[in-house]
Protein backbone atom coordinates (compact mmCIF):
# COMPACT_ATOMS: atom_id res chain seq x y z
CA UNK A 1 0.00 0.00 0.00
CA UNK A 2 1.48 3.95 -0.47
CA UNK A 3 3.22 5.27 1.54
CA UNK A 4 3.30 8.91 2.41
CA UNK A 5 6.01 11.52 3.34
CA UNK A 6 6.89 10.55 6.76
CA UNK A 7 7.64 8.91 9.52
CA UNK A 8 4.51 10.33 11.67
CA UNK A 9 0.70 10.19 10.04
CA UNK A 10 -1.66 11.90 11.51
CA UNK A 11 -5.22 11.16 12.29
CA UNK A 12 -6.38 14.69 10.30
CA UNK A 13 -4.72 13.06 6.92
CA UNK A 14 -6.76 10.20 6.75
CA UNK A 15 -9.78 12.17 8.01
CA UNK A 16 -11.53 11.18 4.58
CA UNK A 17 -11.82 7.71 5.70
CA UNK A 18 -12.21 8.11 9.25
CA UNK A 19 -16.11 8.67 9.65
CA UNK A 20 -16.13 5.53 7.96
CA UNK A 21 -14.03 3.74 10.80
CA UNK A 22 -16.44 4.52 13.01
CA UNK A 23 -19.32 3.02 11.84
CA UNK A 24 -17.34 -0.43 11.26
CA UNK A 25 -18.77 -2.42 13.86
CA UNK A 26 -21.99 -2.29 12.87
CA UNK A 27 -21.43 -2.64 9.41
CA UNK A 28 -18.87 -5.79 10.23
CA UNK A 29 -21.62 -7.57 11.93
CA UNK A 30 -24.49 -6.83 9.36
CA UNK A 31 -22.13 -8.56 6.99
CA UNK A 32 -21.41 -11.33 9.42
CA UNK A 33 -25.32 -12.15 9.74
CA UNK A 34 -25.72 -11.55 5.37
CA UNK A 35 -22.92 -13.93 5.06
CA UNK A 36 -23.68 -16.63 7.57
CA UNK A 37 -20.02 -16.38 8.65
CA UNK A 38 -19.87 -17.55 12.87
CA UNK A 39 -19.24 -14.73 15.28
CA UNK A 40 -20.30 -15.43 18.48
CA UNK A 41 -19.81 -12.96 21.64
CA UNK A 42 -18.89 -15.26 24.10
CA UNK A 43 -16.43 -17.93 23.68
CA UNK A 44 -15.73 -21.56 25.33
CA UNK A 45 -12.81 -22.10 27.72
CA UNK A 46 -11.51 -24.20 24.98
CA UNK A 47 -11.37 -21.29 22.53
CA UNK A 48 -10.05 -19.15 25.09
CA UNK A 49 -7.34 -21.28 25.92
CA UNK A 50 -6.43 -21.50 22.24
CA UNK A 51 -6.35 -18.14 21.37
CA UNK A 52 -4.25 -17.48 24.84
CA UNK A 53 -1.84 -19.67 23.53
CA UNK A 54 -1.72 -18.65 20.17
CA UNK A 55 -1.20 -15.27 21.82
CA UNK A 56 2.16 -16.22 24.14
CA UNK A 57 3.22 -18.15 20.50
CA UNK A 58 3.03 -14.90 18.73
CA UNK A 59 4.74 -12.54 21.44
CA UNK A 60 7.52 -15.46 21.81
CA UNK A 61 8.00 -15.25 17.96
CA UNK A 62 8.01 -11.53 17.43
CA UNK A 63 10.51 -10.90 20.68
CA UNK A 64 12.54 -13.71 19.26
CA UNK A 65 12.74 -12.23 15.31
CA UNK A 66 13.37 -8.54 16.34
CA UNK A 67 16.44 -9.89 18.30
CA UNK A 68 18.06 -12.16 15.95
CA UNK A 69 17.31 -9.61 13.05
CA UNK A 70 18.56 -6.34 15.06
CA UNK A 71 21.69 -6.55 12.97
CA UNK A 72 19.88 -6.85 9.88
CA UNK A 73 17.58 -4.13 10.56
CA UNK A 74 20.65 -1.95 11.26
CA UNK A 75 22.42 -2.26 7.92
CA UNK A 76 19.16 -1.70 5.99
CA UNK A 77 18.32 1.15 8.11
CA UNK A 78 21.56 2.29 7.29
CA UNK A 79 21.28 1.40 3.21
CA UNK A 80 17.89 3.13 3.27
CA UNK A 81 19.29 6.17 4.17
CA UNK A 82 22.14 6.38 2.45
CA UNK A 83 19.91 5.83 -0.77
CA UNK A 84 17.70 8.63 -0.62
CA UNK A 85 16.92 11.35 2.24
CA UNK A 86 14.31 10.76 5.21
CA UNK A 87 13.58 8.26 7.90
CA UNK A 88 14.20 4.75 7.90
CA UNK A 89 10.92 3.40 9.28
CA UNK A 90 7.78 4.42 7.51
CA UNK A 91 4.36 4.68 10.23
CA UNK A 92 0.75 4.28 8.34
CA UNK A 93 -2.37 4.54 10.46
CA UNK A 94 -4.11 0.90 9.40
CA UNK A 95 -7.43 -0.12 10.41
CA UNK A 96 -7.69 -3.61 12.95
CA UNK A 97 -9.87 -6.10 14.12
CA UNK A 98 -13.15 -4.30 14.21
CA UNK A 99 -12.25 -1.24 13.33
CA UNK A 100 -9.42 -0.45 15.63
CA UNK A 101 -7.21 1.64 14.23
CA UNK A 102 -3.18 1.34 14.52
CA UNK A 103 0.12 2.35 13.38
CA UNK A 104 1.39 -0.19 10.87
CA UNK A 105 5.60 -0.28 11.15
CA UNK A 106 7.69 -0.96 8.00
CA UNK A 107 11.15 0.32 6.32
CA UNK A 108 10.30 3.04 3.74
CA UNK A 109 10.59 1.95 0.39
CA UNK A 110 9.35 4.74 -1.12
CA UNK A 111 10.96 8.62 -1.78
CA UNK A 112 10.34 10.86 1.82
CA UNK A 113 8.55 13.68 -0.40
CA UNK A 114 6.72 11.04 -2.75
CA UNK A 115 3.20 12.63 -1.62
CA UNK A 116 4.66 15.95 -2.37
CA UNK A 117 6.07 14.61 -5.50
CA UNK A 118 3.12 12.62 -7.50
CA UNK A 119 0.37 14.13 -5.39
CA UNK A 120 -2.21 12.47 -7.81
CA UNK A 121 -1.22 9.18 -6.56
CA UNK A 122 -2.64 10.37 -3.49
CA UNK A 123 -6.18 11.24 -4.01
CA UNK A 124 -7.79 8.18 -3.58
CA UNK A 125 -10.57 8.81 -5.53
CA UNK A 126 -11.12 6.08 -7.93
CA UNK A 127 -14.63 5.48 -10.64
CA UNK A 128 -16.25 2.25 -10.33
CA UNK A 129 -14.30 1.06 -13.21
CA UNK A 130 -10.78 2.23 -12.01
CA UNK A 131 -11.04 0.36 -8.49
CA UNK A 132 -12.09 -2.85 -11.04
CA UNK A 133 -8.10 -2.42 -12.63
CA UNK A 134 -6.77 -0.83 -9.56
CA UNK A 135 -3.57 -2.24 -8.69
CA UNK A 136 -1.28 -0.48 -5.84
CA UNK A 137 2.09 -1.65 -6.43
CA UNK A 138 3.37 -1.86 -9.52
CA UNK A 139 6.81 -2.60 -11.47
CA UNK A 140 7.27 1.23 -12.87
CA UNK A 141 6.54 3.55 -9.53
CA UNK A 142 8.33 6.19 -9.73
CA UNK A 143 7.93 6.74 -6.21
CA UNK A 144 10.09 3.80 -4.86
CA UNK A 145 13.56 4.30 -4.01
CA UNK A 146 16.46 1.72 -5.72
CA UNK A 147 16.79 0.04 -2.36
CA UNK A 148 13.08 -0.01 -2.14
CA UNK A 149 12.97 -1.99 -5.04
CA UNK A 150 15.35 -4.47 -3.52
CA UNK A 151 13.43 -4.30 -0.18
CA UNK A 152 10.27 -5.23 -1.74
CA UNK A 153 11.93 -8.21 -3.43
CA UNK A 154 13.29 -9.50 -0.41
CA UNK A 155 10.42 -8.94 1.85
CA UNK A 156 12.73 -7.05 4.11
CA UNK A 157 10.73 -4.12 3.99
CA UNK A 158 8.58 -6.00 6.31
CA UNK A 159 10.46 -6.84 9.29
CA UNK A 160 9.30 -4.28 11.43
CA UNK A 161 5.89 -5.65 11.14
CA UNK A 162 7.22 -7.87 14.00
CA UNK A 163 6.73 -5.17 16.23
CA UNK A 164 2.97 -4.80 15.08
CA UNK A 165 2.94 -8.54 16.11
CA UNK A 166 4.48 -8.04 19.92
CA UNK A 167 1.82 -4.90 20.34
CA UNK A 168 -1.02 -7.54 19.60
CA UNK A 169 -1.96 -5.04 16.30
CA UNK A 170 -1.56 -8.32 13.98
CA UNK A 171 -1.93 -12.06 14.17
CA UNK A 172 0.83 -13.91 12.17
CA UNK A 173 -1.98 -15.01 9.17
CA UNK A 174 -4.93 -12.59 8.63
CA UNK A 175 -6.15 -10.18 6.03
CA UNK A 176 -3.96 -7.64 5.07
CA UNK A 177 -4.43 -3.92 6.68
CA UNK A 178 -6.61 -1.74 5.20
CA UNK A 179 -5.94 2.19 4.82
CA UNK A 180 -9.06 4.20 5.83
CA UNK A 181 -8.96 6.11 3.21
CA UNK A 182 -9.96 2.58 0.86
CA UNK A 183 -12.63 1.71 3.38
CA UNK A 184 -15.27 3.68 1.27
CA UNK A 185 -14.52 1.38 -2.13
CA UNK A 186 -15.56 -1.81 0.33
CA UNK A 187 -19.35 -2.93 -0.42
CA UNK A 188 -21.38 -4.38 2.69
CA UNK A 189 -20.30 -8.46 1.85
CA UNK A 190 -16.26 -7.46 2.10
CA UNK A 191 -16.68 -6.11 5.64
CA UNK A 192 -16.46 -9.60 7.54
CA UNK A 193 -13.11 -8.47 6.44
CA UNK A 194 -12.37 -6.51 9.37
CA UNK A 195 -13.78 -9.14 11.60
CA UNK A 196 -10.66 -10.74 12.53
CA UNK A 197 -7.08 -9.21 13.08
CA UNK A 198 -5.17 -8.98 10.13
CA UNK A 199 -1.99 -10.49 9.61
CA UNK A 200 1.68 -9.99 9.34
CA UNK A 201 1.04 -12.81 6.25
CA UNK A 202 -2.36 -13.96 4.87
CA UNK A 203 -4.04 -15.81 1.69
CA UNK A 204 -3.76 -13.00 -0.31
CA UNK A 205 0.09 -12.49 -0.07
CA UNK A 206 0.78 -16.41 -1.29
CA UNK A 207 -1.68 -16.10 -3.93
CA UNK A 208 0.60 -12.85 -5.48
CA UNK A 209 0.29 -10.20 -3.24
CA UNK A 210 1.58 -6.75 -4.64
CA UNK A 211 0.93 -8.35 -8.16
CA UNK A 212 -2.62 -8.66 -7.23
CA UNK A 213 -5.81 -6.08 -7.80
CA UNK A 214 -7.54 -3.99 -4.76
CA UNK A 215 -10.58 -6.16 -5.66
CA UNK A 216 -8.24 -9.81 -5.75
CA UNK A 217 -6.92 -8.88 -2.81
CA UNK A 218 -10.28 -8.36 -0.84
CA UNK A 219 -11.71 -11.57 -2.68
CA UNK A 220 -8.70 -13.69 -1.02
CA UNK A 221 -9.44 -11.89 2.67
CA UNK A 222 -12.73 -12.49 2.76
CA UNK A 223 -12.12 -16.16 1.30
CA UNK A 224 -9.75 -16.42 4.40
CA UNK A 225 -12.33 -14.96 6.54
CA UNK A 226 -14.78 -17.72 5.62
CA UNK A 227 -12.21 -20.73 6.04
CA UNK A 228 -10.13 -19.58 9.22
CA UNK A 229 -9.21 -22.32 10.70
CA UNK A 230 -5.40 -23.57 12.63
CA UNK A 231 -4.71 -25.52 9.85
CA UNK A 232 -5.01 -23.23 6.61
CA UNK A 233 -2.89 -20.85 8.98
CA UNK A 234 -0.37 -23.03 9.02
CA UNK A 235 -0.37 -23.59 5.16
CA UNK A 236 -0.45 -19.80 4.25
CA UNK A 237 2.80 -19.53 7.31
CA UNK A 238 4.74 -22.36 5.58
CA UNK A 239 3.98 -21.27 1.85
CA UNK A 240 5.30 -17.63 3.20
CA UNK A 241 8.63 -18.87 4.39
CA UNK A 242 8.65 -20.17 1.01
CA UNK A 243 8.11 -17.37 -0.97
CA UNK A 244 10.63 -15.21 0.92
CA UNK A 245 13.50 -17.74 0.54
CA UNK A 246 12.67 -17.47 -2.95
CA UNK A 247 12.83 -13.79 -2.68
CA UNK A 248 9.00 -13.84 -4.04
CA UNK A 249 8.28 -10.70 -2.77
CA UNK A 250 6.23 -7.83 -3.82
CA UNK A 251 7.07 -5.20 -6.82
Amino acid sequence: MSEGSALHTSFSEHSSGLHLVADLPLLIQQAVDETGVARRTRESLGERFAAGVTRVVEICLAAVALVLLSPVMLIVAIIIRLDSPGPALFRQLRIGKNGHLFAFFKFRTLYADARQRFPELYSYQYTPAEIQELQFKREDDPRVTRAGCWLRRSTLDEIPNFWNLLKGDVAIVGPRPEIPEMLQYYPPEQMIKFSVKPGVTGLSQIKGRGRLKFQQTNAYDVEYVKQKNFWLDCKIALKTIKLVIRLDGAF
